[in-house]
């Protein structure tokens, strides 16, 4: 039974990226162009997000 639902997950995955494949490449050719600005704007909530992690962690093993 556990291999048949392996093979049933695999293949709805297969199936999911053959019907997102068309939109992902549209999107990727007529899609809003990100700016340094934008990148910025991402770098910061991703710091503040590792060094909350990294607090986590640290509290975790003292």
């Amino acid at each position: 039974m556990e291999l048949f639902l392996k093979i049933g997950l695999a293949a709805v995955l297969l199936m999911l990226v053959w019907r997102l494949y068309p939109a992902a490449k549209e999107q990727m050719k007529n899609g809003p162009k990100g700016s340094s600005s934008d990148w910025k704007g991402l770098i910061l909530p991703l710091v503040l997000l590792i060094g909350f992690v990294f607090l986590l962690i640290m509290m975790v093993r003292s």
